[in-house]
């Protein structure tokens, strides 16, 4: 637990240097083109055809029945906002969560280096490794997300489901991409099986964090005309949290790194006795060495 909120510190204390909030630029501007785009392009298609859903499956239905039924008519209007606003929100997030960790990860990495001078590369990661890792790990947390949705609309569940799903996902993601120049392939492994729960725990911190702009972004759908200045500021919020889970990431992986060297240095491998050329080697009690050589 002290490691966590060492790390903590530490990337607090990184994340307000000029260079890594430079390094919140190009994420911000490749997802704003991607999502922003698509929004404002095909907004009213993809307003008609969530529309066209919400009142006629049968899985839907119910809530225009519902606010009918109360009296609430006037909010029939932004039902299909908010529904396409948390749709996209799993798909905004896990994209993020690519660009930082294919361009500013790495950034971040060669930032944190002048805090382990020592720490040689070991290179078990690469940037295509980077890419299938995160996108196989993005197809598990959207499988995993469809198939918890039902829950998230049941107490406690909305409250614990989505911070651990997003805290898996974060951890996958970054403890790849911080420790890909460092560790080898054989020691990630080791260090992951070794702090999977600090790592986790870390994760759905950031995944906590994360929550301040998604509800800025569902809550300001409703709102049609302020919605593409807020996703802008929403997108930025995602990614000055994403570097800061970087650096986070960063400090705990890199310190672990540098322990679990130092572990195996201090312990080397014993190497294994030589067989003698008599034959087979016995083991022998030492009052039996003693009562031969006395012989």
């Amino acid at each position: 637990m002290n490691d966590i909120f060492r790390s903590f510190g530490r990337a607090l204390v990184s994340q307000l240097h000029p260079r890594m909030l430079m390094l919140t630029v190009l994420p911000f501007v490749l997802a704003t083109l991607l999502w922003g785009g698509l929004l404002w392009w095909g907004w009213d298609p993809i307003m008609g055809a969530t529309r066209s859903f919400l009142e006629t499956s049968v899985l839907t239905s119910w809530i225009y029945s519902a606010l009918d039924w109360f009296g609430l008519q006037s909010l029939r209007s932004v039902v299909a906002p908010l529904f396409v606003a948390a749709l996209a929100i799993p798909l905004v997030i896990a994209s993020m969560l690519m660009f930082i960790g294919v361009f500013s990860v790495p950034a971040v990495v060669r930032h944190l280096e002048r805090n382990y001078p020592d720490l040689a590369k070991a290179h078990g990661g690469s940037v295509l490794g980077s890419v299938f890792h995160s996108l196989g790990s993005t197809l598990v947390f959207l499988s995993l997300v469809l198939v918890t949705l039902p829950l998230w609309l049941i107490p406690p569940f909305f409250a614990l489901i989505p911070p651990v799903l997003w805290g898996w996902l974060t951890y996958r993601v970054m403890t790849y991409d911080a420790l890909a120049d460092h560790a080898s392939a054989e020691e990630r492994k080791t260090l992951v099986r070794r702090h999977r729960t600090p790592l986790l725990v870390i994760g759905v911190a950031v995944g906590l964090l994360g929550s301040a702009p998604t509800i800025l972004w569902v809550s300001s759908a409703a709102v049609i005309f302020l919605f593409p200045f807020v996703l802008a500021g929403t997108l930025w919020l995602y990614v000055l949290i994403f570097i800061f889970s970087a650096l986070w990431f960063g400090h705990f992986c890199l310190r672990a790194l540098a322990q679990l060297r130092a572990e195996r240095v201090a312990v080397p491998a014993q190497p294994p006795a030589a067989p003698s050329s008599g034959g087979d080697v016995i083991d022998l009690a030492p009052h039996e060495v003693r009562r031969i050589e006395n012989s």
